[in-house]
């Protein structure tokens, strides 16, 4: 095969930043028409006027004639209110709420320490059909990096479920086959986001031979046999299974220091990874599921019409090794094997 042609995909995972970083990436997202937009700003975006004043700098820094529609979340904390959230969900301007555990990741903070004080606004998102994104780690020290998935699961997304099994759910970037087997094996309205970084590396890849600061993310990537189960989660065509990138964009300086910033920088050539690793997996006749049809069925949203067309060629194609924003130099995610599809102009 050398041509695959298929709808227009989306993101449901992405970050942008804001300021002069925003400006620097978001014409990189141009192969998708649409993402779910991480409120991870400093100040986050907690209310429904923080989502429509964050949508306007979105849509002036798109670049003339890259059509892209932002979908906007809300920020959970302690003090959210349950019907702001509802007012800007029936306004059509958000579509999801995102939990971070305190703590957890890039500009958590502000994220919730006690689940008790958000019940409420999480009732009012399962009554009105809100999906609610988590970020599925716990931050207690006493836990493992490694196991910090599992044990959300355990401690904290099960017993929610439980106690509110109408609230729509989504497992974003899950890292583990534990992740992968609990969405497997749970009834109701739930799903997961894959990264394009998770189907490729594992911690080998993070730690052999010197660390790679520009591998290091979180969730942080895990042993084979956890990126075989997303491969294989990926590949499958199950509909509980979708594309989110996680491309999140860092300075290199603050990446290549000594304590650096957690984020893998993907989405210029995010369609290129991905159709080299379906066709390793002998399914790139199930790539347009992941990428293009499963997000929008559980958000309740319409395929894009529009289609695109990747193309294979016997010789690698090449990709910046980093860009340039008024921000600084940002990394681009290198695979490490050689690339031969593209998106055809």
């Amino acid at each position: 095969m050398t041509d695959l042609t298929l709808r227009r995909p989306d993101d449901w995972h992405l970050h942008l930043r804001d300021g002069e970083m925003l400006r620097g990436v978001l014409p990189e997202s141009r192969d998708f028409a649409r993402a779910i937009i991480m409120p991870n700003l400093v100040p986050p975006v907690v209310t429904g006027d923080d989502a429509a004043a964050y949508r306007e700098r979105i849509l002036a820094a798109l670049p003339e004639g890259q059509s892209f529609e932002p979908l906007m979340t809300l920020y959970l904390t302690e003090a959210t209110s349950a019907e702001d959230v509802a007012r800007a969900a029936a306004s059509g301007l958000v579509r999801a709420v995102k939990l971070y555990p305190a703590g957890a990741t890039t500009n958590s903070h502000a994220g919730v320490r006690d689940f008790a004080r958000v019940m409420p606004v999480l009732e009012r998102m399962a009554a009105i059909g809100l999906p609610l994104c988590v970020h599925g780690e716990v931050v207690d020290p006493a836990v493992d990096i490694f196991d910090r998935e599992a044990v959300f699961i355990e401690r904290v997304l099960a017993p929610l479920r439980a106690e509110l099994p109408e609230l729509k759910v989504v497992m974003e970037h899950v890292t583990t086959s534990d992740g992968v087997d609990y969405v497997k094996g749970s009834g109701g309205q739930i799903a997961a986001t894959i990264t394009t970084h998770h189907l490729i590396l594992n911690r080998n890849h993070l730690l052999v031979g010197g660390i790679r600061p520009h591998y290091y993310c979180l969730p942080v990537v895990k042993r084979e046999s956890h990126r075989l189960a997303l491969r294989a989660a990926a590949t499958s065509g199950d509909a509980r299974f979708f594309l989110g990138t996680d491309s999140a964009p860092h300075v290199d300086p603050a990446k290549e220091c000594g304590c650096g910033c957690a984020g893998v920088f993907s989405a210029t050539n995010t369609l290129s990874c991905l159709a080299e690793v379906f066709e390793q997996d002998g399914a790139l006749d199930r790539l347009e599921a992941f990428a293009s049809l499963n997000g929008p069925a559980f958000y309740g949203l319409s395929p894009n019409e529009e289609r695109i067309t990747l193309r294979r060629s016997d010789s690698p194609v090449s990709f910046p090794a980093r860009i340039e924003t008024g921000a600084g130099p940002v990394t681009v995610f290198d695979p490490g094997f050689p690339l031969h599809w593209q998106v055809a102009d």
